[in-house]
């Protein structure tokens, strides 16, 4: 049934996290806990295979294979090792992700079609599960990870709170979680924290980021036709539509965790709050941030061999973390234009160069808006139109119809047909509104350590919870973003 046991569908949250809650205490009370953990994964492939059944023997193999890999790892620490590990979880990946990619832009180069393309279905998470099982491999070689059980070892690649779309996690952080006695028992403090977050997630997922979908679509798919303001509401609802998104799920991901006694990192810390785009990647997509630290930044000599080879790291880093995402030029665009940022970020910072706070923020945030543009367009091309139309003043027009039209009638102001469904007060009403709670309010996941479960904590979960049940549906299937990736 297509993507039906998202986090936020029905058969999501009224059957299939229920029986796997229920069932999963039981056995942690009356069997041996590692009943618990085998039906925690088995949950977690159904909850895979529900997606794409056939994708379920390729994850298999691929933990088979990494786990058998990190044994050998901890047995010889061996550098050959650990890199035929690496090359084989990247040329899954790259079959997968940028064969077709790969082989388009070969055909484009040639200027005929030297290859057909392969109808390659992108597995869901792979990225993910990819990345997970590489810096498992990474930490077993350098004594970081002590391999466990394989059951454990499956739970922590395939746990389904976070197997689609994060938070990438580590081993040697949850590896003390999953076999805790205390794991097993229901905790009411984390049932209750973990269902108010959900809540939250959910809230912001399925009220706010699919309500701004429409606008979204309506001004990416029209980019011939855009008006200045019309270019401007659609990039900044994009920048708000990906937040409320993904770190609606990641909250999902975290409040689904903490049902089962596990403590997932947190993603994201109000990033739109940044000052800067080094504090930026602090806040934003935190796991990927760290994995792509550890792994791959600093083993390529991160900061200590001078200026010029740490601008080189950062670049690199920047244009992977582009790749990472997904196979496409406006991805790689996205990824190295925040390279960009960060080494004039660094070179600014070197330099002492003082503006006032808002100044900061406002060079942040219209550089995270503009480089989001290429995230969302269909095309490098489309991406270009819109960029075009929100520095192109002239083509500033007001809706045909509705308040601004009979305000500016006889200024001499265009007003034309407008591509976005609700009505300019209301677009900027609603964009006001979020820029209002992503400045003012703290992040959920910061809020809840300040809380105490009172009954007003407990009613306010609850009203979230019944909105946004309201809400499932309205704006058409509601996946989440990050599943392309």
């Amino acid at each position: 049934g297509g993507f039906d046991v998202l986090f936020n569908s029905f058969s999501f949250i009224l059957c299939f996290l229920p029986i796997t809650f229920v069932i999963f205490f039981i056995l942690g009370r009356y069997a041996p806990n590692h009943y618990a953990t085998l039906w925690l994964v088995i949950a977690s492939f159904l909850f895979y295979g529900y997606w794409d059944i056939q994708y379920i023997p390729l994850l298999f193999i691929s933990i088979l294979f990494n786990y058998y890999m990190g044994k050998k790892l901890y047995n010889t620490h061996s550098k050959a090792w650990l890199s035929l590990g690496i090359i084989v979880n990247l040329s899954l990946l790259g079959y997968f992700k940028y064969m077709n990619f790969f082989l388009d832009n070969i055909n484009t180069l040639a200027g005929t079609n030297l290859f057909d393309m392969p109808h390659v279905i992108l597995p869901l998470g792979i990225s993910f599960f990819t990345f997970t099982q590489i810096a498992y491999l990474i930490d077993t070689y350098r004594n970081e990870a002590i391999p466990n059980s394989f059951v454990v070892y499956a739970e922590f690649v395939t746990i389904f709170p976070h197997l689609i779309a994060g938070p990438i996690i580590s081993y040697k952080d949850m590896l003390p979680q999953f076999i805790n006695p205390k794991t097993f028992i229901p905790d009411y403090k984390n049932i209750g924290m973990g269902l108010s977050l959900f809540s939250m997630g959910l809230f912001k997922k399925v009220v706010i980021a699919d309500s701004l979908s429409p606008v979204v679509e309506n001004v990416f798919t029209h980019t011939d036709k855009l008006t200045f303001l019309e270019a401007w509401i659609g990039a900044i609802s994009y920048t708000f539509q990906l937040y409320f998104d993904f770190s609606g799920y990641s909250e999902m991901a975290i409040g689904l965790g903490l049902l089962f006694n596990l403590k997932l990192p947190v993603n994201f810390n109000s990033p739109y709050q940044a000052t800067s785009i080094i504090d930026f990647w602090r806040r934003w997509h935190m796991t990927l941030g760290l994995w792509v630290k550890d792994y791959l930044y600093i083993p390529l000599g991160g900061n200590r061999h001078g200026e010029w080879n740490k601008m080189r790291n950062l670049l690199i880093s920047m244009f992977l973390i582009g790749l990472w995402h997904s196979a496409g030029w406006t991805f790689i665009i996205w990824g190295t234009l925040h390279g960009i940022f960060l080494m004039v970020n660094h070179q600014w910072r070197r330099l002492k160069i003082a503006l006032p706070k808002f100044a900061n923020w406002s060079i942040t945030f219209l550089c995270v808006t503009f480089a989001w543009v290429f995230f969302r367009a269909q095309s490098v091309h489309d991406a270009y139109k819109v960029i075009f139309c929100m520095l192109d003043i002239t083509s500033f027009a007001i809706p045909d119809h509705g308040f601004a039209a009979r305000l500016f009638a006889n200024t001499g102001i265009a007003s034309i047909k407008w591509n976005i469904s609700s009505s300019l007060g209301t677009s900027l009403l609603e964009l006001f509104i979020l820029f209002a709670a992503l400045l003012l309010l703290k992040n959920p996941i910061v809020l809840q350590k300040k809380i105490k479960p009172k009954y007003t904590w407990l009613l306010l979960t609850c009203i979230l919870f019944l909105i946004s049940m309201c809400y499932i549906g309205t704006f058409g299937t509601g996946e989440f973003l990050y599943f392309q990736f």
